[in-house]
């Protein structure tokens, strides 16, 4: 009998420390995929085209590990789709038309799942009519950088 509870009692400390330990490793790849995008948005906003290229090849390889139960497979090729044509091009102006839909797309899952402990605010550029996701209120535009650096907007603050 007390094999059989003792059983039980292990047996039920390691399905939840199994549990722990996925759900663990699940936000920190979410973490670290939003992390990779904010990486992207910075290159962008300094007008560093071969750092966001490379900063997107990053953010390609994390979304690549990211198991299609905690983002379908759908949702991460679309990621993908976006996130490839910028890795792929050292044209700043490419790679920020591309942003547009990575941040369409990135957005759309924030709201639907937890990626970040922290508050995930989403901002608007009105000249580009485009959106963009940032870890802090002030305004540096991915769009135009130094060019027009603080044009935009807080639309939208996603409480994880």
């Amino acid at each position: 009998m007390k094999r059989t509870i003792l059983s039980v009692v292990l047996l039920t400390t390691l399905f939840f420390q199994k549990s722990f330990a996925q759900d663990s490793t699940q936000r920190y790849q979410l973490s670290q995929l939003l992390s990779q995008y904010y990486n992207i948005k910075d290159a962008l906003v300094s007008g560093n085209s071969s750092q966001a290229s490379a900063r997107s090849g990053d953010f390609i390889k994390v979304a690549n590990t990211i198991d299609y139960k905690i983002i379908s497979e759908g949702n991460i090729n679309a990621l993908l789709k976006d996130a490839t044509p910028i890795s792929e091009t050292r044209d700043i102006n490419v790679q920020r038309e591309h942003f547009v839909g990575l941040s369409n797309n990135m957005a759309t899952l924030a709201k639907a799942i937890s990626l970040s402990s922290g508050p995930i605010y989403q901002q608007y550029c009105p000249m580009k009519k485009a959106y963009w996701l940032s870890d802090n209120k002030a305004i540096k535009n991915p769009y135009y950088g130094s060019a027009m650096l603080t044009c935009g907007k807080v639309v939208e603050t996603i409480n994880q």
